[in-house]
C-alpha cells in the first residue's frame, strides 16, 4: 500500500487535535506553549499545512505522551514530509486537488457516481484530452494527461484499490471527442468493468429520478481504520473534502441506493457493449 504523506499529514492533524483536547488545553493555550500562533496551530490540526517531526515532539511532550506511542506518532511525521508522485505535477495540479491525490492513492476502496463523464480513474488518454480542453482549455493539456493516467496506477497496483463506480447511462451517451474517441472510451470501460477489483454499474434512464441527481461525489475509505473515510466533491474551480461520520454514512446509503437502481455488473456490460457498437 502507498504510503501517501497526504494521508500521513491528516493522521497527525487528528492525533495531535485529539490529544490536545484530551490534555484540556484550549488552541490558545497549547500555541503560546509550543511558541506558535493560534492560527498555525489550528491549520495544523485541520491538516491545511504539515508539521515538522521535532515540533510533533515538542507537542507530544506538552501533552504528555512518551514512549512507543510518541515515537509511532513521530515517525508517521516523517512520513507526511516525503513527496508524493502528484506533487510534480503541481505545475498543472491544483492544490485542492493535489490533496484529492493524495488521500486516492492510499484508498483501500473508491465509490463514486458520474452523471456527465467518464470518471478520470477510467479515462483513456483521448477522452481526457478531449475532458481538459473543454473544461479547462489547453493550457498544459499534456501534463494533466499525464497525471490522470498515473493515477490509474491504484487500479493495477499489488494492493488494488476496490473500485465501485455507477455510471448515469447519458455518460454513455455522449460523444467526447466524437465517435473514434468515444468508441475507444467505451472499449476501454468494458474491459475494465471485468477487472476483479472494479464493479461497474449504469444507471439506466428508465430508472428515474435518484437522490444524486445533482451530487456527484467519491466516497474514500483506507485499510487503516485509524484514517478515517472521507466524501469528495468538486467542482470547476474547488473540491471539498468532509470527514464528519454524518456526511460519510449519509453518501453511503445514497450509494448504495444508486446500486440498487442500477443495472447489473453484467447487464451493465452488455449496455456498455452496445454502445461502444453505436461509436464503431
Amino acid at each position: 500500500m502507498t504510503a501517501s504523506p497526504t494521508v500521513r499529514r491528516r493522521r497527525i492533524a487528528r492525533e495531535l487535535r485529539q490529544l490536545r483536547e484530551r490534555a484540556g488545553m484550549t488552541l490558545d493555550v497549547a500555541a503560546r506553549q509550543l511558541d506558535m500562533s493560534k492560527s498555525n496551530l489550528s491549520r495544523i490540526e485541520t491538516a491545511q499545512i504539515g508539521i515538522k517531526p521535532r515540533d510533533v515532539r515538542a507537542a507530544l511532550a506538552l501533552y504528555q505522551v512518551t514512549g512507543a506511542d510518541a515515537e509511532a506518532l513521530i515517525e508517521i511525521a516523517r512520513g507526511a514530509q516525503q513527496r508524493g508522485w502528484w506533487q510534480s505535477y503541481s505545475d498543472v495540479l491544483p492544490e485542492w486537488f493535489e490533496f484529492y491525490v493524495g488521500l486516492e492513492a492510499e484508498a483501500a476502496t473508491l465509490r463514486t457516481y458520474e452523471a456527465e463523464a467518464v470518471p478520470g480513474l477510467l479515462q483513456t488518454p483521448a477522452y481526457a484530452q478531449e475532458v481538459f480542453r473543454r473544461t479547462a482549455g489547453e493550457e498544459g493539456i499534456e501534463r494533466k494527461v499525464a497525471a490522470r493516467l498515473r493515477r490509474q496506477d491504484v487500479l493495477h497496483r499489488d494492493d488494488p484499490v476496490e473500485l465501485s463506480v455507477v455510471l448515469n447511462e447519458a455518460v454513455l451517451c455522449r460523444p467526447v471527442g466524437g465517435k473514434p474517441v468515444m468508441g475507444e472510451q467505451l472499449t476501454h470501460l468494458a474491459k475494465v468493468a471485468q477487472l476483479p477489483n472494479v464493479t461497474l454499474q449504469v444507471l439506466p434512464f428508465a430508472s428515474g429520478g435518484h437522490p444524486a441527481m445533482n451530487a456527484p461525489y467519491v466516497i474514500l475509505t483506507f485499510a487503516d481504520t485509524a484514517d478515517a473515510a472521507v466524501v469528495y466533491l468538486e467542482n470547476l474551480t474547488m473540491g471539498l473534502a468532509l470527514e464528519e461520520a454524518g456526511h460519510v454514512s449519509g453518501y453511503s446509503l445514497v450509494h448504495e441506493e444508486l446500486c440498487r437502481s442500477a443495472l447489473d455488473p453484467a447487464a451493465s456490460l452488455t449496455r456498455l457493449t452496445k454502445a461502444s457498437r453505436d461509436f464503431a
